[in-house]
């Protein structure tokens, strides 16, 4: 078991992290903001498993074949920056709310789209799993018991904590839409700002 020392440290450095703007975060509350909490949440759960399976592949050691083989990273990663660019192509033809007479429209589209674009947002960013290589050893004490279960408790951990600040930012995201429905300026400014930042982590990924 991992001390309670490690484990609050652990959170903190989450904490830090989930805090700060990214693809993930604004994927989360553009959707919530045009689109509902409920297809929020859904492209919320899309993340959550992606990064499930980021810290499985971690432990698994294909982040250290990404570190090892540059010509793979590049296929991820320039993979990734042209989804990104993709979405934010998306939300900029969009119309800028799915207000109520369009909700009908709205419906038909499933929810699994959005689990899905949460899902391939994150798995498509490399960063993500050398973020998951590079943070949880850290952490690990070989001397506390197995460090498969350490890895375990950590990624658990790892995913609930994100999961949370996902809940925040579509809980949050949906109360703003009430007031931009009221702005037409507003929204529109809201879809160029999402776009705009999406397009701006794509290029940063495709740079980096």
């Amino acid at each position: 078991m991992i001390s309670a020392h490690l484990l609050l440290m652990f959170i903190a450095a989450l904490i830090v992290v989930c805090a700060l703007p990214g693809a993930d975060m604004a994927l989360v509350m553009q959707t919530s903001m045009s689109r509902g909490a409920r297809r929020g949440f859904a492209a919320a759960c899309g993340l959550a498993l992606a990064r499930a399976t980021h810290v499985t592949l971690s432990a698994c050691g294909l982040a250290a074949l990404l570190h090892n083989a540059p010509w793979l990273y590049e296929i991820v990663r320039y993979a990734g920056a042209l989804y990104l660019t993709w979405i934010a192509v998306q939300i900029f033809r969009a119309p800028v709310f799915a207000l109520p007479d369009q909700a009908g429209v709205a419906a038909e589209r499933p929810l699994r789209a959005d689990f899905f674009k949460g899902l391939l947002t994150n798995l498509l960013n490399p960063k993500a799993l050398l973020f998951c290589s590079v943070l949880l050893p850290q952490f690990i004490r070989p001397e506390l018991g197995s460090v498969w279960l350490q890895v375990t408790e950590l990624g658990i951990l790892l995913v609930i904590v994100c999961a949370l600040f996902d809940v925040i930012y579509v809980l949050g995201a949906a109360r703003i839409a009430v007031w931009l429905r009221r702005h037409p300026l507003a929204q529109t400014v809201q879809k160029w700002a999402f776009s705009s930042a999406l397009i701006g982590f794509a290029v940063r990924l495709s740079l980096d």
